[in-house]
This record gives structure tokens, C-alpha cells and sequence, in this order.
């Protein structure tokens, strides 16, 4: 007897699937056929809710944004100060648990050198909009003084994506020190908020 299911149930039935071949084999390697066998589907069933693997790296990487994203929409809407919303929500993007540690891990894998990039240019776009809203409200607090809310936003995030990431860079304890602290002093002239109001960071950051 055929089972029919819902079609969000199927399509994340298929990303569960997705995901843990790429943990496995790595994106390049995985094909559609895998797909297919690992979760008993035809072809016509896959392309109904898919145009291609790339399509589904695509929904996979957009499933993990928006896990993060949703933590900082949560962050924006609280009665934090400005200072805090913006710590809170470079904090929530951090691996909350194993599974999420095992996705950045299949991320630095050679073979899913796109899904990486793919996840970077995604937590920009969608990251850097609601950390704008916090400098908004620095801004409207006095806490802040930038004409460019969004595109410091835009800026910090690109570049603590790439500083901060081990599949770039590989700093030594005292590096990673020094480094926290410039990137600290860089949010701080970016914004223009006073010299050593963002020093409870490095704590967190450590």
C-alpha cells in the first residue's frame, strides 16, 4: 500500500536525508540517486519538490539560517539594551548543541566548500537586517552614532564570519586574544559607540 504523505513532512524527510549523505560522502560526492535510495523515492517525487541537489543545498542551508535567524528575531522583540541584543544575537549563532557542531563540521569538509559559502552569504543577508534594528535603537539611545546602520551591520558580521572562522584561519590562543580585541575596537569606531563599551564581549567572545 502506498503511503501518502504531507508535502513539508516529505520535503524535510528529503533534507534529513540530504544532510546526513553530505555529512557523510561530502556534497560534491552525494548524488540525486542517493537521495533517492535513502529515502525510498522516485525520481518524479524528488523533482517535485526539487530542481537539482544544488536546489536542495540550498533549502538545507536556508533550514539552518532560519534556526538562527529565528533566535534573533526572539532577541530583537526582548527588553534587552542595544549593546546586549547585539552580543546576544552573535552568540545565538554559535552551536547550541552536537548536531549543530557536526553541521559546522560537515561545512569545513573540502568537498562542501559551496555549502560553506552558501551558509556565509546567507547569514549575512539575513543576519544583518535585524542586527541593523539593534543599532537602530542604539542609535535612537545615544549609545551608537552611524548614518549606516544596515551596512555596519553588513560589514561586522562579513567580518567576523571570516576572521572568527576556523576553516580560513587557524590562530593561536594569543592570536585569537588580539584578534577579538581589534575586532572589538573596529565595532566600536564602526558604530561609533565610546572607546571600551563593548569590552564585556571579549569575555564572551573568549
Amino acid at each position: 500500500m502506498r503511503i501518502v504523505k504531507e508535502p513539508e513532512v516529505r520535503k524535510n524527510e528529503i533534507l534529513d536525508a540530504a544532510e546526513q549523505l553530505f555529512t557523510v560522502k561530502g556534497y560534491e560526492a552525494a548524488t540525486v540517486n542517493d537521495i533517492l535510495s535513502a529515502v525510498n523515492i522516485a525520481k518524479g517525487t524528488f523533482y517535485y519538490y526539487f530542481k537539482s541537489k544544488e536546489d536542495v543545498l540550498d533549502a538545507l542551508v536556508e533550514r539552518r539560517i532560519n534556526m538562527g535567524v529565528k533566535m534573533a528575531e526572539e532577541i530583537i522583540v526582548s527588553p534587552l539594551p542595544p549593546m546586549q541584543k547585539l552580543l546576544a544575537i552573535i552568540m545565538a549563532q554559535k552551536p547550541q548543541n552536537q548536531i549543530q557542531e557536526d553541521f559546522k563540521a560537515v561545512l569545513h569538509e573540502k568537498d562542501n566548500s559551496k555549502m560553506h559559502q552558501k551558509t556565509i552569504a546567507q547569514c549575512i543577508l539575513r543576519l544583518s537586517p535585524l542586527l541593523a534594528q539593534a543599532v537602530k535603537e542604539g542609535n535612537e539611545a545615544g549609545i551608537f552614532n552611524t548614518p549606516f546602520p544596515l551596512e555596519s551591520a553588513e560589514i561586522l558580521l562579513a567580518a567576523a564570519l571570516l576572521l572568527f572562522d576556523d576553516d580560513f584561519f587557524h590562530w593561536t590562543a594569543e592570536q585569537m586574544a588580539a584578534k577579538t580585541a581589534a575586532f572589538l575596537s573596529a565595532m566600536e569606531r564602526t558604530l561609533g559607540a565610546q572607546a571600551g563599551s563593548f569590552a564585556e564581549f571579549m569575555k564572551a567572545f573568549g
